[in-house]
């Protein structure tokens, strides 16, 4: 007996007021009405068929009362695989695909298609994401010195399906590669060069060393940038290591004023030296070419005193004594007639009228004369006075 059916196969007793349902109904279904076509529907498309009433009015369905159910069983599970069968992979990440079990594909961004129970997405992973770690450890210098390293490594997982099947944790894996790395370069610098101008160079030796791992690894992953942070020693002997970098910038300030003296003094230098070069070189090139003239002097004279010795011999003579007296102040002459020489002292004389003058200008006088102005003839016509006024003397 049906749970809505009254005893007896009396609709009219229906405990809910239900009329019978074979009447005219003017208001809508009710909901036994709709599931019962369901049920009758899904009966003929699986082979339930539809069945009647024996004699004692029960249902005498040739199906199974477990018909409904299959198909219900039947579309969820059709459903299910439907959404089973498609996934999003975002613009950041790669999916990577086993197919029963065994690598398959990775797959790009935008709508994928999987064989359900068949494929399965072992990790979407993030590609584009920048990954930081960072680590800190005291460490001993190849010069037996302890030094504390901070660095931070920024990395990128560029190869999903290494990055998902080769290691079980591969963040962990970079950690213990990382700190590897930095033990082997520090282990092999001195303790100067990590903390002072060498550091850059072991921040790249730490990078380099540390994608080879990696790579030997097979992780699958990319390093975008390396920094050693900070290096310093203990702080127990930080005092003293203080102490050390300011003795060592004072050197380099020393360093620096020194050379930059040098930079002043060793032009100036350079430039007396050069100028003292030129002038002893354009000397020897005087005394050379002076030289060089008085020996052609001499062979031309020569060469005029093979032709003429006396008259030659009689020029060179007067030539030398005109020489000798036009630089002398002091005039020597001998007198015709006289046994003595007469000395004229015209630096004297000419002293003489230099006073003479100067008391003229003190007076208020309107000569102007001056020794210092005096040409040769002056001094010629001078001499021929005193020779006349001699001559006249001795004639008396």
């Amino acid at each position: 007996m049906a749970w809505n059916e009254p005893p007896g196969g009396n609709n009219d007793q229906d405990p809910w007021g239900n009329r019978d349902r074979n009447k005219k109904n003017d208001g809508p279904p009710e909901l036994d009405d709709i599931i019962k076509d369901i049920n009758q529907k899904l009966n003929k498309w699986f082979g339930g068929g539809s069945g009647g009433k024996g004699g004692d009015g029960k249902n005498t369905s040739g199906g199974s009362g477990m018909g409904p159910v299959l198909a219900i069983l039947v579309v969820g599970a059709l459903v299910f695989t439907g959404f089973n069968s498609v996934y999003t992979v975002d613009e950041s990440e790669r999916a990577v695909v086993l197919r029963l079990g065994e690598f398959s594909r990775v797959e790009t961004p935008g709508l994928q298609f999987k064989i359900p129970y068949v494929d399965q997405i072992a990790s979407k992973v993030n590609v584009t994401q920048i990954r930081e770690h960072s680590l800190q450890n005291s460490m001993l210098t190849a010069d037996e010195n302890i030094v504390t390293v901070s660095m931070t490594v920024e990395y990128l997982a560029a190869d999903a399906q290494s990055y998902a099947l080769n290691v079980r944790d591969p963040e962990s894996t970079m950690t213990h590669a990382a700190e590897s790395a930095l033990r082997h370069v520090v282990g092999s610098a001195r303790l100067e060069q990590i903390l002072t101008t060498g550091r850059d160079q072991v921040q790249a030796l730490v990078k380099d060393r540390l994608q080879d791992y990696l790579d030997a690894y097979d992780v699958g992953i990319t390093l975008a940038e390396l920094k050693i942070t900070d290096a310093s020693p203990p702080s127990a002997v930080q005092d003293a290591f203080d102490d050390v970098i300011k003795a060592r910038e004072d050197q380099q300030r020393l360093v620096n004023e020194a050379q930059t003296y040098a930079n002043g003094i060793v032009p100036v230098a350079q430039g007396q030296a050069a100028r003292q070069i030129a002038e002893a070189e354009a000397f020897r090139q005087e005394v050379i070419a002076r030289a060089t003239g008085e020996a052609d002097r001499f062979s031309a004279l020569y060469a005029e005193y093979n032709k003429a010795p006396e008259i030659t011999r009689q020029r060179l003579y007067l030539d030398t004594l005109e020489g000798i007296y036009a630089n002398s102040s002091k005039v020597l002459m001998d007198v015709e007639g006289g046994n003595n020489m007469m000395y004229l002292p015209l630096d004297q004389l000419l002293k003489g009228q230099t006073a003479a003058a100067a008391n003229s200008l003190t007076s208020g006088g309107s000569s102007t004369s001056s020794v210092s102005n005096m040409s040769q003839t002056d001094v010629s016509d001078l001499t021929d006075q005193i020779l006349r006024e001699i001559n006249r003397r001795n004639n008396q």
